[in-house]
C-alpha cells in the first residue's frame, strides 16, 4: 500500500487514483463556467478582466488543493455563484455614506468575513451547529441541494425558462437546437448510468461537446494560450474604507452569513450522498472541511475575487466515483490547467449567448445533463425523512422546497432553522431541542428582519 493510498484510504474506500482523477475532472468541467463568468460579472464593478480571471483560477486551485489534503473529502470549491452578484450590486457599486464603496473595500469586507469564519471555525462554532442539527433536517439538505442542482440544470439547458411577461418558470422551446443537444445528452447520460457504466457523467459531457461541435453549438476555440499577467487585484484591499462607515459591519455579516450556511448546506449534501457520513449522520473531520472552507475565502480575497465557497456541483464527482480528496486535488489542478488550457476549457465549458437576450444570457447544453442526472440521484436521502412526524417533517419539506424557489441554500436552510424549533415549542417538545438550535432560529429572524 502507498502512502497515497494510506493518506487518502482509496482502498478502504473502494476507489482508486484512476477513479479519483474521473471524478475530479467531471466536477471541473461541471464547473468551469465559472472561469469566465466570475470575470464577467465583477468586471461591472470595473475590476480588471484578466486580473479577476487569474484570481479565479488560482484561488479555486488553491482552495480544492487544500480541501483535498486537508479535510479529504471529494468537495470542490470556486468564486460562489450569487455572492459574486451580492459583491457587485449590494457592495461595490452601492454607495455609503454618499460614496461608492468600490469594489477594493469590497475585496476587504471579503477578506475581514473570511477571518471571522476562520475564528468561528477554530472556536468550533459551526461544528456545533451541525451536531445540532436533527436527522431529518440533516437529509433534507441534500434532497433540497440535490434540487436546486437539477433546477440549475434546467435553466442552464433551456427546458425551463423564465417567462417574460409573468416571470414564472415554464417550459422551454425544444426546437432550439441547444436544448435539443441538451435532451441528446441527457439521454445518452442515463443510457449510460442505467447501464452502470463507469465515468458515466464525464462521457456524457465529453459526448454532448462533441455532438455540439458537429452541430455548430459548441464553438472550437483552440487548446492552449499563455496565462494573463495581471496581478493588479492581488492585495488590493482599501482597508480605510471599511472602517468609516457602521454600516460595513452590515455587509461583512451578511457575507458571513451567507458562507457559513452555503458551505453547511453543501457539506451535509455532498459527504451523505457520496456515503461517507457516521451512522449516525455525523461527519468526520467536519471541522477541517470548515477551516478549508474560510481559509479559501480569505485566499479569493487577496487574490481580487469574491466569497470562494464550497460548490454543489461536488455531487458531479461524487456520482463519477469520487470519494476521496483526490478528487478535489484533481479538479484543483484542472483549474491550474485552465491558465494554460482556457480555450479548452471554453470550448467545453463556455455558454452559448442566447440571441437577443438582454441582458446577455447563456445556455450551457453540454454540462446541463450531467447536472439535471446528479439532482435527481441526491433525491434518494428523501425516503430517510420521518413523514409522519409533523415537528420533523414540515421543517424537512420546506427546506426541500426553500433551496431551489429561493434559489439559495442558506435562505432554504433558514426555513428549516427556523421552523424546526419554532413547531417543537409549540408541540411542547422544546427540550429536545438543541439550544444552540434557538440561537441560530433568532439570527436567521434577526438576519432578515434587520440586514
Amino acid at each position: 500500500m502507498t502512502a497515497l493510498d494510506r493518506y487518502f484510504r482509496l482502498s478502504e474506500l473502494s476507489t482508486s487514483i484512476k477513479t479519483e482523477f474521473t471524478a475530479g475532472t467531471t466536477t471541473f468541467l461541471t464547473m468551469a463556467y465559472i472561469i469566465f463568468v466570475q470575470p464577467a460579472v465583477l468586471a461591472i464593478a470595473g475590476m480588471p478582466y484578466e486580473g479577476v480571471f487569474l484570481a479565479t483560477c488560482l484561488s479555486s486551485a488553491l482552495a480544492c488543493i487544500l480541501m483535498g489534503i486537508l479535510a479529504r473529502y471529494p468537495i470542490a470549491l470556486a468564486p460562489g455563484m450569487g455572492e459574486n452578484f451580492f459583491f457587485v450590486f449590494s457592495v461595490a457599486l452601492a454607495n455609503i455614506g454618499g460614496t461608492q464603496v468600490g469594489w477594493k473595500a469590497g475585496l476587504a469586507v471579503v477578506f475581514i468575513s473570511g477571518l471571522l469564519f476562520i475564528l468561528l471555525t477554530l472556536f468550533r462554532v459551526r461544528e456545533m451547529i451541525l451536531g445540532a442539527v436533527p436527522p431529518g433536517l440533516r437529509y433534507a439538505f441534500g434532497v433540497g441541494i440535490g434540487l436546486f442542482i437539477a433546477y440549475i440544470g434546467l435553466m442552464h439547458a433551456g427546458l425551463v425558462v423564465i417567462d417574460p411577461v409573468s416571470r414564472m418558470p415554464r417550459m422551454g422551446n425544444f426546437n432550439s437546437t441547444p436544448t435539443a443537444l441538451a435532451a441528446i445528452g441527457l439521454i445518452f447520460t442515463a443510457v449510460l448510468s442505467a447501464r452502470r457504466i463507469r465515468g458515466a457523467v464525464l462521457w456524457g459531457i465529453l459526448f454532448t461537446a462533441f455532438i455540439g461541435l458537429l452541430i455548430g453549438v459548441v464553438e472550437w476555440k483552440g487548446i492552449v494560450s499563455l496565462p494573463p499577467a495581471d496581478f493588479s487585484t492581488f492585495l488590493a484591499f482599501d482597508f480605510a474604507r471599511v472602517f468609516t462607515h457602521f454600516d460595513f459591519l452590515t455587509l461583512i455579516l451578511i457575507f458571513l452569513f451567507m458562507d457559513v450556511f452555503d458551505t453547511l448546506g453543501t457539506m451535509v449534501g455532498v459527504v451523505h450522498h457520496a456515503g461517507l457520513a457516521e451512522s449516525d449522520g455525523n461527519i468526520p473531520r467536519a471541522n477541517r472541511i470548515f477551516l478549508a472552507d474560510a481559509t479559501a475565502t480569505v485566499f479569493g480575497a487577496a487574490m481580487g475575487t469574491s466569497t470562494v465557497t464550497s460548490y454543489i456541483e461536488s455531487a458531479a464527482g461524487v456520482e463519477a466515483g469520487g470519494r476521496t480528496g483526490l478528487t478535489a486535488v484533481f479538479t484543483g489542478l484542472w483549474f491550474f490547467a485552465a491558465l494554460f488550457f482556457a480555450p479548452l476549457v471554453a470550448t467545453v465549458g463556455a455558454g452559448w449567448l442566447i440571441p437577443g437576450s438582454d441582458p446577455a444570457s447563456f445556455l450551457y447544453p453540454v454540462t446541463a445533463p450531467a447536472l439535471i442526472m446528479v439532482g435527481s440521484m441526491m433525491m434518494r436521502g428523501v425516503a430517510r425523512i420521518n413523514w409522519i412526524d409533523i415537528g420533523e417533517a414540515l421543517p424537512a419539506f420546506l427546506t426541500i422546497i426553500g433551496i431551489p424557489l429561493t434559489y439559495s441554500i442558506h435562505d432554504g436552510l433558514a426555513l428549516g432553522f427556523i421552523s424546526y424549533p419554532l413547531i417543537r415549542l409549540i408541540e411542547g417538545r422544546w427540550r429536545e431541542v438543541s439550544p444552540l438550535l434557538y440561537v441560530v432560529a433568532m439570527l436567521f429572524i434577526a438576519r432578515y428582519v434587520f440586514l
